[in-house]
């Protein structure tokens, strides 16, 4: 564990690598005001030209995008969106948000959806060297495979399959021009072409889930996917509550919703356990999938989806190709 103070300055100096003179974008709500203010000021320090919106101003949440930070971020250098869920903001305020964040070429974003002081001391302080260096060995292992088996100790084995026209990704920390990344980072990701087999979620689950039900360890989801899409009959939670909040989120939002539209390997190798934040959670090493959006515009996917919920899964073993990436948790590198 470290100091929110280090986790700022891992942001700004050492993911956006901000610049004097740049223009930059601070988006930010009353709940994580205070990590806002901090990176406002670790910002102006720099660059002295920071632009610091509260979502609250702009009305009651959820809210849409307004013109104000759609205008901002067309002529930022570097963004960051710091800042809680809200259930409906990921259609009508994030993804409309990050469009305009792709629209900008030049600009470098953070996005730190759930970001709390307790990540700001721990997964932002993780050491950004080693998740690079973890971060390229999987790329290396993964980028060529034709299928991946994910199996756990809870009944989880499912395959999913690739195709050489989606692009496997390394999202290490290191932000570039015209790319945004979530924050803490450390995982390797990409759309999978098709999924087959029986999905136990037993970590926790993306979007506003994870605030409202954290830990799935004693209720797990499960669900059996075939040829990528989730089957409605199979899903499956002992929380009534959650499995219809579930169902309707992936099987109602949209014809794409019950796609599985993200195969991602957590690598940052500094977390010692989840802590029921999807935000650092999809980064502890091992295996999430996410149903909804595969991120067209960087995996190359030729569909979307105006859903994305991500499921972390606890302790998988990984094959690639029939090779072990990681057993019951721990990455197996020797002999690949």
């Amino acid at each position: 564990m470290g100091t929110i103070e280090q986790g700022v300055r891992q942001v700004i100096d050492n993911c956006l690598r901000i610049k004097p003179d740049e223009r930059a974008v601070i988006i930010t709500d009353r709940q994580t005001h205070e990590i806002g203010q901090a990176l406002r000021v670790a910002a102006d320090k720099i660059a002295g030209n920071v632009q610091l919106f509260l979502m609250e101003d702009f009305g009651t949440r959820p809210i849409g995008l307004p013109n104000a930070i759609a205008e901002a971020l067309q002529a930022a250098d570097v963004s960051i969106y710091a800042a809680q869920g809200a259930e409906g903001e990921l259609q009508t305020f994030r993804r409309p948000m990050l469009g305009a964040i792709d629209a900008n070429p030049k600009l470098r974003h953070a996005h730190m959806i759930g970001i709390t002081t307790q990540i700001m001391a721990d997964g932002m302080c993780s050491d950004y060297a080693e998740i690079q260096r973890i971060s390229k060995r999987v790329f290396e292992t993964v980028k060529d495979a034709e299928a991946i088996r994910v199996v756990t100790a809870k009944g989880c084995d499912f395959t999913a399959r690739f195709s050489p026209n989606l692009k496997w990704l390394i999202s290490d920390g290191e932000i570039q021009p015209g790319r945004w990344k979530n924050l803490p980072d450390g995982e390797v990701f990409t759309a999978p072409a098709t999924v087959d087999g029986h999905i136990v979620i037993d970590g926790c689950l993306g979007d506003y889930f994870t605030e409202r039900y954290a830990s799935l360890a004693d209720t797990p989801v499960t669900v059996d996917v075939c040829d990528g899409r989730a089957l409605r009959e199979s899903l499956h939670c002992d929380n009534e509550q959650l499995r219809r909040e579930l169902a309707g989120y992936v099987f109602e939002t949209d014809e794409n919703s019950d796609r599985v539209g993200e195969f991602a390997i957590g690598t940052n190798t500094g977390l010692t356990r989840l802590i029921y934040n999807l935000l650092q959670d999809e980064k502890f090493p091992g295996v999430h999938i996410a149903f909804g959006s595969p991120y067209p515009t960087k995996t190359g996917a030729t569909w979307d989806s105006g859903a994305h919920v991500d499921g972390v899964i606890i302790a998988p073993s990984i094959y690639v190709d029939g090779r072990t990436l990681m057993d019951q948790g721990r990455f197996c590198f020797e002999g690949m």
